[in-house]
């Protein structure tokens, strides 16, 4: 198996767990159940980050220590909880989900996202620019993207997952300019 192959494998994997670790810890305060007593029944192999074992070999270990190093997890009260930052990476996770399942039909508008980050956020201009490129989104022009489908609610998570209220604009347009090639793109009829 190729280096390339390997990488997209784990992260592939990485992904999947992150979904997994965040989903149970969120069951388990949504459903008002003993987070503690959930944590132990479904996940026992999870320890306190006291512990003094390292198993680089089990991926929840590392996930979990991940997790925790991007403050998307904490440790309090004797049991792992997801932080308010981890709810919002759950629900971007859940909604690129969703955006990825294409409606029956297209409603022939275009959803275009402007933005106009600054030089000194070059970092941040770049996360963005990744974020929509993996959601599905093409570029139109340098800080233009379009999308065939309805994405409010995800738009939204992100400029507030990114902290980019007014620079992200969001338009629904009824034609774009010399558009055949994205109707190519996005397989469209």
């Amino acid at each position: 198996m190729g280096k390339l192959e390997q990488s997209v494998k784990i992260r592939t994997r990485n992904t999947k767990i992150t979904r997994a670790i965040l989903l149970t810890l969120l069951l388990a305060t949504a459903a008002a159940l003993n987070p503690q007593a959930l944590v132990r029944g479904v996940l026992k192999e999870l320890k306190s980050p006291k512990s003094k074992r390292r198993d680089s070999q089990n991926a929840i270990y590392v996930a979990r220590a991940r997790l925790a190093k991007q403050g998307l997890i904490e440790y309090r009260e004797g049991f792992w909880e997801a932080t308010i930052k981890g709810r919002r990476a759950f629900q971007v996770m859940t909604l690129s989900e969703q955006i990825r399942k294409k409606p029956r039909r297209w409603d022939k508008k275009w959803r275009l996202l402007i933005f106009d980050i600054t030089e000194s956020k070059r970092g941040l201009r770049a996360k963005v620019r990744n974020t929509l490129s993996t959601m599905g989104f093409r570029k139109l022009q340098n800080s233009v993207w379009v999308y065939p489908y309805d994405c409010e609610d995800l738009i939204a998570l992100l400029k507030a997952d990114f902290e980019i209220g007014k620079e992200l604009l969001y338009i629904i347009a009824d034609e774009v300019e010399n558009d055949h090639w994205l109707k190519r793109e996005f397989q469209l009829s």
